[in-house]
């Protein structure tokens, strides 16, 4: 009995050396690897507008930075992140975009794409600004990060269509019994001078009128005209969404006061404020 005991002790000390050995043999210990160098289809300026929203902006590509361990080139799976920022902001804007990219060595944008990326920065639509564009790569831990060469482009973002498409003549008037006119249509005098919008920027228009308490009213942008109407699609006396169409419902009439009317056609919103 005493041989038999003294045979397993053997044999379970020889498994544990054994299993202890495939451990320091799997360790895989990190050597390092290269800078990706980052690369793209344009310089200068990277090409932006509505009207061409659908061609290729720009394509990005970078070299693989061959992570390096005790056991040889790493075979794993790269994690890559394109940061995008302000020109001068080192990276470390509020605003700054970081897109995720999984195994791939390159990545295109079409102008729609990237003016949308572009969004999260919060500039100026319509108007130059340099931008800085780097990639860097990573195996998920933190020392394992390797960081691109930086690069700098012009951009100049465009505004997305409006959702709701704005009045051909830039014209708007307010209509129904909400208003002192009730529902003449068209508007007499001088109704279709009080209860016209001013139009603030191309998507923005406002007015300040005084309501009557309990009615409703439309928004009209030809005087006389109902087909090419506005009505309410949701929302209260305070606000919500709108869209063109003639028909109903119409939008739900504040208490009796004067108020602010903002009719936002880029967001498809409108807001009702006290004055």
């Amino acid at each position: 009995m005493k041989k038999i005991f003294q045979q397993l002790m053997i044999a379970v000390s020889a498994t544990v050396i054994l299993a202890s050995c495939s451990k320091e043999e799997d360790r895989e210990i990190f050597l390092g690897g290269k800078s990706p160098v980052l690369s793209a289809s344009v310089s200068g300026t990277i090409p932006l507008g509505f009207a061409t929203e659908n061609n290729a902006a720009v394509k990005f590509s970078w070299t693989n930075p061959d992570y390096d361990f005790a056991s040889g080139v790493s075979s794993q799976d790269v994690n890559y992140t394109l940061e995008i920022d302000v020109a001068g902001q080192s990276f470390n804007g509020a605003n700054k975009k970081a897109v995720s990219i999984s195994k791939e060595l390159s990545v295109s944008y079409t102008q729609k794409e990237f003016n949308i990326i572009l969004s999260d920065l919060q500039l100026k639509l319509n108007s130059p600004a340099a931008v800085e564009v780097r990639i860097t790569a990573s195996l998920g831990a933190s020392a394992t990060k390797l960081t691109s060469n930086v690069m700098k482009f012009n951009v100049t973002p465009f505004a997305p269509p409006p959702k709701v498409p704005v009045p051909t003549a830039g014209t708007l008037w307010i209509i129904g019994d909400a208003v002192a006119s009730s529902w003449n249509n068209p508007l007499p005098s001088p109704f279709d001078a009080t209860q016209k919008f001013t139009k603030v920027s191309e998507t923005l228009y406002e007015l300040v009128a005084t309501f009557v308490g309990g009615g409703a009213y439309k928004l009209i942008q030809e005087n006389g005209v109902w087909g090419t109407q506005y009505h309410m699609v949701d929302g209260n006396a305070n606000g919500g969404t709108f869209e063109k169409k003639d028909a109903d419902p119409a939008f739900v009439g504040p208490t009796s006061g004067k108020y602010k009317i903002s009719v936002d056609f880029q967001t498809g919103k409108f807001t009702v404020t006290k004055q």
